[in-house]
């Protein structure tokens, strides 16, 4: 069932792969800002200018997208402007060919955050811009190949993006995940609850039955029942078995075997009655048996090689699992006693 779950919440998480997540890294990738011009006369001019600048936000190393930019706090105004095939080589020793359209034009990679690009010996210095590529990038580029590709190249237009949208649209999406997620889970439990009540149902019938499987016996068969109870547990066998339990013995894997071919012999039904209570440990399963052969929690403690404490916790345990409510351990014992034959 946790399985399901998990398969079921997998499944309706969004989409996160990038557009460009299958393409090789390259120095360019991202977006980047037009901070600065220089002329070969030794004039310069700084951006934004007037509040504009230019964003260049290269998809891997063969698309640009261009546009104009004005940036607010709550907004983001873009303009198209370029949609373009590039070409990048890495020639080696930090030295990259690069061409826009088949353009050649230098191209010095400073550091990681900042490019220079000489086009008819004019230097354009761009910067970075990280948080625009993450929050913008591929919504940017969606509007500027829209735009150059299908719009009349005479006409430009203005595009806002609003990052009050965008946080409301991101808590929307968050919601409708959540409540899906949140039915999911429900419908999950609830599939659990009936499943646990109809395993209790099954239990209570189960228990319902060897008690009138007890109740009903002739006269003549609880007699005979007493009568091997009490050649068995005045045989060698047993008291061999007392024995070893007060010398504080254990008993090795392979002759639990044997015990319960003894108690078989007794109590014909005990072993599959016991199994189909509930799916036992094999700790849980030996107490069972040792309590059926009278043996002191003392001595089963001993023999197992367990605190008391914790052969008291295995008993009262067991009660809660299969009669669904808290009960003592003398009370599981009684109820292991009275079943089996």
């Amino acid at each position: 069932m946790k399985q399901l779950l998990l398969i079921l919440l997998v499944a309706l998480l969004p989409g996160c792969a990038g557009r460009d997540a299958d393409r090789r890294d390259s120095p360019l990738r991202g977006a980047w800002l037009l901070m600065q011009v220089d002329y070969p006369m030794g004039s310069r001019n700084t951006y934004p200018g007037h509040g504009k600048t230019y964003l260049r936000i290269y998809e891997g190393d063969s698309v640009m997208c261009q546009c104009v930019m004005v940036k607010s706090e709550s907004e983001l105004i873009i303009q198209p402007d370029l949609w373009r095939n590039v070409t990048l080589i890495d020639k080696g020793g930090g030295e990259w060919s690069y061409m826009e359209a088949d353009h050649p034009r230098p191209l010095t990679v400073q550091d990681d955050s900042t490019i220079v690009i000489q086009q008819n010996g004019v230097l354009y210095t761009w910067y970075r811009a990280d948080s625009i590529a993450q929050e913008w990038g591929e919504e940017i580029c969606d509007i500027i190949e829209t735009d150059l590709q299908g719009g009349d190249a005479e006409t430009y237009r203005s595009y806002v993006l609003s990052s009050k949208e965008r946080r409301q649209e991101s808590l929307i999406h968050v919601f409708i995940y959540s409540t899906i997620a949140f039915v999911i889970l429900v419908f999950v439990i609830t599939l659990i609850a009936v499943s646990n009540r109809k395993a209790k149902q099954r239990l209570q019938l189960q228990l319902q039955q060897i008690r009138e499987e007890h109740e009903e016996r002739p006269q003549a068969v609880r007699q005979a029942i007493e009568t091997l109870e009490s050649q068995y547990f005045a045989s060698e066998e047993y008291q061999a078995l007392q024995h070893r339990m007060a010398m504080g013995q254990r008993i090795h894997d392979e002759e639990w075997s044997d015990i319960e071919a003894q108690l078989k012999m007794v109590y014909p039904g005990f072993a599959s009655q016991l199994r189909t209570l509930y799916p036992m440990s094999a700790l849980e399963y030996q107490t069972c048996l040792l309590i059926k052969l009278c043996i002191a929690p003392s001595d089963i403690a001993n023999v197992l090689a367990r605190d008391v404490s914790t052969i008291s916790t295995v008993r009262s345990r067991l009660y809660k699992k299969v009669f669904g409510r808290k009960g003592s351990t003398k009370e599981w014992d009684e109820f292991i006693l009275s079943i089996g034959a």
